[in-house]
């Protein structure tokens, strides 16, 4: 009672390509692929910065935040 079937699935594609268009479709794929890329890319930069600083020895760390100033 109350699930959504294949058939419903179904109607609802037919549905929303009607509406929108394999070209307009394709198009919001392609952004939200390279919006996931740059996120997952963002992520893995942030946790190697983070494992660098946890293995740089101090002298590097103080010259780091020396540079930054």
């Amino acid at each position: 009672m109350g699930g959504i079937g294949i058939w419903q699935l179904v109607i609802i594609a037919v549905i929303v390509v009607l509406l929108f268009g394999t070209k307009k479709l394709r198009g919001m794929g392609g952004d939200l692929g390279g919006a996931i890329k740059g996120f997952k890319k963002a992520v893995k930069d942030e946790n190697d910065t983070t494992d660098l600083d946890k293995k740089a020895p101090e002298s590097l760390k103080a010259e780091k935040s020396e540079q930054k100033d």
